[in-house]
């Protein structure tokens, strides 16, 4: 195998692929990367949960594969000179790095036996804009539960019905929802990790380009440009959220997001122990007031909101609602109190694009 290549494209393919590769792998080969040169050069890294196939171009003047070990390679590859790389693999498996004045012998791998990245078929596909995908996630993966023992809540639901997708987070104290629209007419279920979503956050960009979505019956594919990227899905049920969320609101407000969040930020100052010590919200006409009181000491702040409905004092976790404030990009939001003891609904002012409700935390 020999083939040219420039730094700065082989850098993006390494540091994207190394997102699917675990360090402790149960097989060696899988703490590998393999490295095709045919018409272009094929990068992957896979751990079977996840595996991500990225295509950069290349001056192939010999054709062949290697694996190379996924954190020696990325290290060497990043402190290169930017510049053209020259790699070329011997009938050895003896790999020689060249980029203008440095130079680098590193023992290959076979390739045999490496799991590439299968091809899906089409069952049930989907379009969307990057950015679009990006804000979904963003917008619902701090709710996803960390609790081995609930599998099917440490995964989103992806749920396209009607024209509308959904991304769908739920842990037990939060749920969050975000939407958008898709042009095709198709309906499916996927409930996908949110260990491979966070991975995807970070590989999708903020623009307008597309990404693919394709559904099998147990995974996943998210096409980008250059990039496949394969995500195993949680078998399983998910949760009949809906039924979660209440219909009958006791107080509507409201409130500016960013003077809301800061206030209950400057709450928290107070401290740090969200569960013995949960931020006050005093509702009393058109005035909202913020209070926490700890054994160190005592905070309160007033702001001006709009008002609906009873007076109400309710108590929550600041640490669960910031979540869901910090993620909300309108000016104003609405939030929507069931009871000072039930869950609390905030969502924006037009529209649905998003759905995010917390569960208070009860008073002494």
């Amino acid at each position: 195998m020999k083939f040219i290549c420039m730094k700065q494209d082989l850098l993006e393919a390494v540091s994207t692929v190394q997102k699917a590769i675990m360090a402790k792998a149960t097989l060696p080969i899988l703490e590998g990367i393999y490295i095709e040169a045919c018409d272009n050069i094929k990068i992957i890294g896979n751990s079977f949960d996840m595996g991500i196939e990225y295509t950069i171009m290349a001056d192939v003047t010999e054709k062949g594969s290697v694996v190379l070990n996924s954190r020696i390679f990325g290290d060497i590859v990043r402190k290169l000179p930017d510049s053209e790389v020259f790699i070329q693999v011997s009938e050895s498996m003896m790999v020689i790095i060249e980029c203008e004045n440095s130079y680098f012998e590193i023992k290959g791998l076979s390739s045999d036996g490496y799991p590439l990245l299968p091809e899906i078929e089409e069952e049930k596909k989907v379009t969307i804009m990057q950015a679009s995908l990006r804000n979904m996630i963003g917008k619902t993966i701090y709710a996803i539960s960390n609790d081995e023992n609930r599998k099917i809540l440490t995964g989103s639901l992806l749920t396209v019905s009607e024209g509308d997708l959904s991304m769908i987070s739920l842990d037990g104290f939060r749920l969050a929802i975000a939407k958008t629209m898709v042009k095709e007419d198709v309906s499916f279920n996927a409930i996908i990790p949110g260990r491979n979503l966070n991975e995807l956050h970070k590989i999708l960009e903020q623009d307008e380009r597309e990404v693919k979505i394709t559904l099998s019956k147990n995974q996943a594919l998210f096409e980008i440009e250059k990039c496949r990227i394969l995500s195993k899905l949680i078998d399983g049920e998910y949760m009949n959220y809906k039924s979660f969320i209440p219909e009958k609101f006791e107080t509507v407000i409201e409130v500016n997001v960013r003077e809301l969040t800061e206030g209950i930020e400057r709450a928290s100052l107070i401290t740090n122990d969200d569960k013995r010590y949960p931020v006050k919200i005093i509702i009393n006409d058109e005035k909202m007031m913020i209070t926490t009181s700890a054994e160190v000491g005592i905070s309160r702040e007033e702001l001006e909101i709009k008002t609906d409905g009873n007076n109400m004092t309710i108590g929550f976790n600041p640490r669960y609602l910031l979540d869901s404030l910090k993620v909300i990009d309108d000016e104003k939001v609405v939030i929507s109190f069931s009871s000072s003891i039930g869950p609390s609904v905030l969502k924006p002012i037009q529209g649905d694009n998003f759905i995010f409700m917390v569960l208070p935390v009860r008073m002494k």
